[in-house]
């Protein structure tokens, strides 16, 4: 195995592992501490094990991280690879630092790349701050993040409160100046995180290359659109799947309401879920909406969502988040087991999260690409049933998504 991940989330374990299937790596994701069957990783170049880690204490965080490096490096793992947000999600409590202070440990590296920046979507890194698209980090649509807004935009800020470790800046002069003076200067920087510029897919395809040599990477899942496969690698199909479609919305970004508004254009049918429904009587919520996506007919797309508005978020948010992510992976879940949905659209790192653990699935094998970091996935549920899962992180994918990704499985 040549890369083996761990991702804080499940829509960023799958926008790395399409990008590097898109490198030519054979790539699967595994959910956590799940069994799999050893043969179901025969002849893969990577795998991500798929954490809901992001916004976890630091102990629950490290310690999952930790069983995760184990395992991989079990199975054969030449190099480690950490994955976080583009934007960096996180507060002075957050668990990146610890984390990555954890898996440099494990392998006795003193050294990594911090390097979040994804151009593809708008996120780059100038004098080691943090924009999406031309804004700074801190005054984005991240600033309203209901679990961690991001209110300032130096990644050494962010990332200073949370390690001991040393933190350098490596400036765009030097990432310009080529493969082997960006590495001399990896190599001769003092032991910790080192934070380097990007705002091109060039760029980051000259810090893949000077990083080559250390053990342990981590940033973004464009990074690794610098690393390289196997020439000869054939990527897996999907298992074919039936027609009903589903989309659930967690996420309470500026791009996923742009892509609610797009298909409630398109005609798609619509149900916003009922916040004190959900944290009263999660139950009778879950109901309502499988017998109102059971009424519509095959054709049509449901989309399922939780915030239009800004306005729409209440205060307390991680307790309404939790009730929303434990409505949408009920409804999703009993809608699969009914044979009424089989191909899932969910908008969300934590939604994404719920509802592949509700469905009991172990293993995604990585297909088809939608968008920078979106993909087709296949999985089997516990009860061994088989379904489609495109789990987009919430600032993802263009405005059609809801309405044109279907397309990709045809």
């Amino acid at each position: 195995m040549l890369i083996g991940a761990i991702a804080d989330d499940f829509t960023g374990a799958t926008d790395l592992a399409t990008t590097l299937r898109e490198r030519g790596m054979r790539t699967a994701v595994v959910i956590g501490d799940l069994p799999v069957e050893p043969e179901r990783l025969d002849g893969l170049d990577a795998v991500v094990v798929a954490l809901k880690t992001r916004t976890a204490p630091v102990s629950t965080a490290v310690a999952a991280s930790e069983r995760a490096v184990d395992r991989l490096l079990g199975a054969g793992a030449e190099r480690l690879y950490v994955k976080y947000c583009s934007t960096f999600d996180s507060t002075d409590e957050g668990n990146i630092g610890p984390v990555l202070d954890a898996v440099l440990r494990r392998v006795d590296a003193d050294r990594t790349v911090v390097v979040p920046a994804f151009p593809a979507n708008g996120r780059t890194v100038r004098d080691g701050l943090l924009y999406v698209g031309d804004d700074l980090l801190e005054n984005s649509s991240m600033r309203h993040h209901p679990l961690t807004p991001m209110t300032r935009s130096r990644l050494r800020d962010i990332l200073g409160p949370q390690t001991r470790a040393a933190i350098a800046e490596i400036p765009l002069s030097t990432v310009r100046a080529g493969r082997d003076a960006l590495r001399a200067v990896i190599d001769g920087a003092a032991p910790g995180y080192l934070i380097v510029d990007a705002v091109t897919d060039a760029d980051l395809a000259t810090i893949a290359a000077a990083s080559a040599h250390l053990r342990v990477l981590s940033g973004g899942a464009a990074l690794a659109a610098g690393i390289d496969g196997p020439a000869d690698a054939a990527p897996r199909g999907l298992a074919p799947v039936g027609p009903g479609r589903l989309v659930v919305c967690g996420s309470a970004s500026r791009t996923t309401r742009a892509q609610i508004a797009h298909a409630d254009a398109a005609g798609c049918p619509l149900r916003q879920v009922d916040l004190d429904r959900a944290l009263d009587h999660p139950q009778d919520e879950i109901s309502g909406i499988v017998a109102w996506v059971r009424s519509l007919p095959v054709e049509d797309v449901p989309v399922v969502y939780s915030v239009a508005e800004l306005s729409d978020i209440r205060a307390g948010a991680a307790d309404v988040s939790a009730a929303v992510e434990d409505v949408l992976a009920g409804v999703a879940a009993e809608l699969v087991a009914g044979e009424a949905v089989h191909r899932i659209i969910v908008a969300g790192g934590e939604t994404s999260g719920a509802v592949v653990q509700r469905l009991g699935v172990s293993l995604l094998d990585i297909g088809p690409q939608l968008a920078p970091g979106v993909c087709w996935s296949g999985a089997t549920t516990s009860d061994g049933r088989h379904v489609a899962l495109a789990l987009k992180s919430g600032n993802f994918g263009a405005t059609d998504l809801f309405t044109a990704a279907w397309e990709v499985l045809a």
